[in-house]
């Protein structure tokens, strides 16, 4: 899907691919099909296997692909030959030629991820197109300083996890997307059978359309 100067597809339950320019970001790749491109940077918010797959980050990597990962995901990665491996952690800025990457905390409240894991979600920013992935999170009080980049005439796209309980859920995220004020919220965290359903982000968009929020489900690639 294009977006501003962005494409931007979903490739199964929290992993997406996008494509600027000449570089190609992947987020979280899980079971993912062979129409998705080799990655020049693959994005790991934590180390649990539905986020951290060593098989699909090695089908998506060549030589000299970055991995930008938390701690805990380092020994995992070292089975993956080519890559380089970079550890990054909360409040981290990687400035590029043409991008910025910023580290953001991800965490959830009495479920299974903890905040002191130390796991994170990524803001990918394009000159005036910001795209926030989420990683699995509660609607947590650090979310809230983002909501300025809907207020600054930036293409700013959200892409929120609605997977029960386990995260947060589709009125949650709905929620936190009107709290943002995106110029498109995204729902992920569905439809590979773990936690959330189809149904899930179906209803996530509906709410925020109740919200005034453009919201939209996409294919998987």
């Amino acid at each position: 899907m294009k977006t501003g100067a962005v494409d931007i597809d979903f490739i199964g339950h929290a992993g997406f691919v996008v494509k600027y320019k000449n570089k190609v970001f992947v987020i979280d790749p899980y079971h993912v099909s062979d129409n998705v491109s080799k990655a020049d940077i693959i994005l790991i918010t934590h180390s649990h296997s539905d986020h951290c797959s060593i098989k699909d980050i090695q089908k998506l990597s060549r030589k000299g692909t970055m991995v930008l990962c938390p701690v805990d995901c380092q020994s995992t990665l070292m089975k993956v030959k080519g890559v380089e491996v970079h550890i990054v952690e909360k409040d981290d800025v990687l400035d590029f030629k043409d991008f910025k990457i910023e580290c953001l905390p991800a965490y959830t409240i009495n479920k299974r991820h903890s905040q002191s894991e130390g796991w994170l979600g990524y803001l990918l920013k394009f000159d005036k197109q910001v795209i926030y992935f989420a990683g699995d999170t509660d609607n947590i009080p650090e979310i809230k300083r983002l909501s300025g980049y809907g207020k600054k005439g930036n293409n700013f796209v959200v892409v929120l996890p609605v997977a029960g309980d386990v995260v947060m859920n589709a009125i949650t995220a709905a929620d936190t997307a009107s709290l943002l004020n995106p110029t498109l919220a995204i729902p992920m965290s569905y439809g590979a059978g773990l936690y959330g359903t189809v149904e899930d982000a179906k209803r996530f968009v509906e709410l925020c359309r109740q919200r005034d929020v453009n919201a939209l489900v996409l294919d998987k690639i």
